[in-house]
């Protein structure tokens, strides 16, 4: 297995995930806003792995493999956080939807690849905005840094959610003739 940048750059993104979760954590002034900032970077180097990876010709199977894993697992986590911080169902209930989400959406796309058919359920427009408004979402809301900032994360938190359930529908739409043919 040939290590590029794009993979360190995603190991780096798992390296920071433990780091994350102490920082947040924490009993400080400065612990939200170092937790949001850390959440950030890791979150910008989801973009930019990828884009250095189509960049420099650098894509590989394990990267492939790897690089959602760790977007998977930071955002799970950073979700999971943000829910017990506010310990209410109203961000408890779209939490567990984006994240329900996650996984039917990984099950299904293993599935089709299964079928031959992975390319049914590429990555859409409606996903890549959820996910974009997904990060707006945690930072702020990991933040902790008054009304203004917890509205905003609050705002994108149901927008972000709209948007999962909506993506969610047009995978499933797009999936649906190879799930209805299955015996």
């Amino acid at each position: 297995m040939k290590i590029n940048a794009p993979i360190l750059l995603t190991l780096f993104r798992i390296f920071l995930i433990p780091f994350f979760i102490i920082v947040f954590y924490m009993n400080t002034d400065w612990s939200p806003v170092v937790a949001a900032l850390i959440f950030l970077v890791a979150s910008v180097t989801d973009w930019i792995d990828g884009f250095l990876a189509r960049k420099l010709n650098q894509t590989t199977k394990f990267g492939a493999f790897l690089d959602p894993v760790a977007d998977k697992i930071l955002v799970t986590i950073a979700l999971v956080l943000i829910a017990e911080q506010f310990h209410s169902w109203l961000v408890t209930i779209p939490v567990a939807l984006m994240i329900a989400r996650e996984i039917i959406i990984s099950a299904l796309r293993e599935w089709m690849a299964e079928q031959g058919a992975r390319n049914v359920v590429r990555v859409s427009r409606a996903g890549k905005a959820k996910t974009a408004l997904q990060m707006i979402c945690i930072t702020t809301l990991l933040c902790r840094s008054g009304i203004m900032m917890t509205s905003i994360g609050m705002v994108a938190l149901y927008a972000s959610t709209t948007l999962t359930i909506y993506s969610m529908y047009g995978y499933l739409k797009s999936a649906r003739g190879s799930l209805a043919n299955q015996e």
